[in-house]
């Protein structure tokens, strides 16, 4: 019987954090929470008082000292990602890195060679992978139920609008004066962590489009050659909707359509996997399932529960089973690298108004 204990400090202690990642590791049994790191004061006392955290540190230099640490995750801003994981995956620890992975995708691409060099788990945080829906789909479309894959049709549209707008948390998600405070989280991420380029890289094609990237190739695999991109910032200082065609190697397309929108607005994530023997389609924010193949059978399973449609704990629970050596990597940072060079070429293509080839 496995009881090891997984010691993990957390860097960059925010709203997420909060909300997914220390109460994960809260809820595992082999997970010890020794220390987080945030630059407020007021943040880590409210954690630590919560979570019963024994450490809190302004930096990560000083978290990533503890001779203890077995992983950390990284939860902090797209532009610290790359020093902060690289620091830790020279000391050989287990990192799970947020999404998106890095800024560049020159620097995760270095990050999963220094992973694989040290031999240690590195997982990017999608929760979408670990939906039970996501797995079957994963599995049939491995199967060749579907065929050869001919299309990858995905619309995304998130409530995240007032975010890239450097609003409040009330005022992004509540109503249009802001009131209503009932929203408004114990921890709340800062206005420029999502609205300002050099913090976020990005807008929605940073903050959404690397879940639909890494869900890509999470589903299907398929090695992307070629992709022309149409960004449109709605006002912002940062890109709002997105318009994606990609090029696979072997011929299959991608169509790709993503938008940030106010909270008023309903928030989807369709996606469609078209083959030569049939038809797959997953309605995520709404947890739908469905496969139809040209043989006539059909799989339409029930819908997912509402607590089962977005599985936030994940990717923390799968970085403390993976360091335990008691499960695979299911989320592997591969597929961060994989959305940083959409991302990276989508951007590229946007800003030239041409295509960009890999």
């Amino acid at each position: 019987m496995n009881d090891k204990t997984i010691n993990v400090g957390l860097i960059g202690a925010g709203w997420w954090a909060s909300e997914a990642h220390l109460p994960a590791l809260a809820a595992h049994p082999h997970a010890s929470t020794i220390a987080i790191q945030t630059r407020s004061a007021d943040k880590a006392r409210k954690l630590t008082e919560r979570f019963g955290i024994p450490q809190a540190f302004t930096t990560a230099e000083d978290l990533l000292a503890l001779p203890e640490l077995d992983a950390v995750i990284i939860s902090s801003t797209p532009n610290v990602h790359f020093a902060q994981a690289r620091a830790a995956l020279d000391r050989e620890l287990h990192v799970l890195i947020e999404k998106p992975m890095t800024l560049r995708a020159s620097e995760s691409e270095e990050l999963v060679a220094l992973a694989d060099r040290k031999g240690v788990q590195f997982l990017i945080s999608c929760p979408w992978h670990y939906s039970r829906h996501g797995q079957l789909a994963r599995e049939r479309i491995a199967s060749g139920a579907l065929g050869t894959i001919r299309l990858v049709n995905i619309f995304m549209s998130n409530f995240t609008l007032g975010f890239l707008e450097g609003k409040s948390f009330a005022e992004a998600l509540g109503g249009s004066d802001g009131t209503d405070a009932s929203i408004t989280p114990e921890i709340e991420p800062n206005r420029n962590s999502y609205s300002d380029p050099d913090t976020a890289g990005g807008g929605h094609i940073y903050t959404q489009a690397s879940h639909i990237f890494a869900y890509i190739g999470f589903l299907t695999g398929l090695d992307p050659v070629e992709i022309s991109a149409r960004f449109d910032s709605a006002g912002t200082a940062v890109d709002a909707t997105n318009a994606m065609h990609i090029r696979f190697e072997g011929g299959a397309l991608g169509a790709v359509g993503t938008i940030s929108t106010h909270s008023d607005v309903e928030r989807y994530f369709e996606v469609r996997v078209i083959g030569t023997k049939g038809v797959l389609s997953l309605e995520l924010w709404k947890g739908h399932f469905h496969l139809r193949l040209s043989d006539g059978s059909v799989e339409d399973p029930l819908p997912l529960a509402e607590d089962e449609i977005y599985p936030k704990f994940g990717p923390a629970w799968n970085l403390v089973d993976a360091a335990r050596g008691t499960s695979c990597n299911r989320s592997p940072a591969t597929l961060g690298h994989y959305a940083m060079r959409l991302i990276e070429g989508a951007c590229h293509s946007a800003a030239s108004g041409r295509p960009v080839k890999f």
